[in-house]
């Protein structure tokens, strides 16, 4: 064995140039784990071929990226069925708030129209209330007036009366009331 170490030495001391040439050092090149690599491919790759290795990865690296692709192009059509749904409910939630926004004007002007015809109504009560009011009140002050008149003209009359009547003439008017009523009194019977 020494030998053949001697003649791969003897044969790798030879420079091509000056500054070209073998290393000879067996731990700095690492022959050893070099011929063990080699050793192990050759005895476990029996019968395997280097390019059909090659072909077996890229084979499974092409599946790799096909099953990627189908992956992402299955997320992306959920995806999108997922944005045409959410768009589909946009659209239905738009014409839902455009309808509540109709609806909203169209009750706000009914209200309004229903609390001017109330405002109206309850003018138009307050209105006839006050007109009431100043025909009730013309009513007492022409019955106040009147009492008030009444009682003037019966104060004096009752003074004139008192002035000018004497006994005579008093009698005379108590009989002739007595006989009016007695008058009255056969006519109702």
């Amino acid at each position: 064995m020494k030998n053949i170490t001697d003649s791969f030495v003897s044969s790798v001391r030879w420079s091509f140039a000056g500054s070209f040439g073998f290393n000879t050092d067996i731990l700095a090149t690492n022959p050893i784990n070099l011929s063990v690599v080699l050793g192990v491919l050759i005895f476990f790759g029996k019968g395997v071929c280097a390019s059909c290795l090659l072909s077996d990865l890229l084979d499974n690296r092409k599946l790799r990226i096909l099953n990627t692709i189908r992956n992402s192009e299955e997320l992306q059509g959920g995806a999108i069925e997922r944005l045409e749904k959410a768009r589909a409910r946009l659209q239905k939630v738009e014409r839902e708030a455009e309808q509540f926004r109709v609806n909203g004007y169209s009750e706000i002007e009914r209200e309004k129209l229903n609390l001017i015809k109330s405002t109206y109504k309850t003018l138009e009560e307050l209105e006839n209330y006050k007109n009431e009011t100043i025909r009730f009140d013309h009513q007492r002050a022409v019955q106040q007036v009147r009492q008030q008149v009444f009682q003037q003209v019966l104060k004096g009359a009752r003074g004139t009366l008192n002035s000018s009547l004497n006994k005579e003439l008093h009698l005379r008017t108590i009989s002739d009331n007595i006989g009016t009523f007695e008058a009255m009194e056969e006519i109702t019977d």
